[in-house]
């Protein structure tokens, strides 16, 4: 939780949500298309995607609620993919929760919690190449750039930061 959030788990209630956030024109452009186009297959997704990390991990990525209302904003949280060397944070916004700095306090709740409760040393990040929002980001937050990776699933290219979760 933070000041104005609450990240929490997905469940099968979140299907409809999931769906219209992977169906935004700006998700599938800086992200990537999914694939899903229904709630039938949102849940499908969230079954073998962030349900499956929960269990294999302990983590995964989190409904990004407002905490005035309870409107869900977003996804942020963290993804496990073997091509990648370190467990790399992952964040998605609907228009309505962009441009008043909620994935930045999503995203540095995420890191918090990636240090202090699972005591992760290293945290990775990619992004598309033009995705400049989420590069600002990902610098805010102390991240470097560290190169470049090919996505397998799509052979994109895609930018590659890290991050150093020093003790203390």
């Amino acid at each position: 939780m933070t000041e104005r959030l609450r990240l929490r788990r997905m469940t099968a209630a979140d299907a409809d949500f999931y769906c219209q956030l992977l169906n935004d024109p700006d998700y599938i452009e800086q992200i990537a298309d999914r694939g899903v186009r229904t709630p039938v297959d949102a849940l499908e997704n969230l079954q073998s995607g962030q349900f499956e990390s929960y269990r294999e991990h302990g983590f995964g990525l989190y409904v990004v609620e407002r905490l005035a209302d309870g409107m869900p904003l977003g996804m942020a949280g963290l993804v496990r993919r073997a091509f990648l060397p370190e467990v790399d944070i992952g964040y998605g916004f609907l228009p309505i929760g962009r441009g008043q700095g909620y994935a930045r306090e999503a995203a540095r709740a995420v890191v918090t919690h990636a240090k202090d409760e699972l005591g992760l040393h290293r945290l990775g990040a990619i992004t598309s190449p033009g995705n400049e929002a989420s590069i600002r980001l990902l610098l805010h937050l102390g991240f470097e750039s560290a190169g470049t990776i090919v996505y397998p699933e799509t052979d994109d290219i895609c930018r590659y930061f890290e991050l150093g979760l020093l003790a203390g």
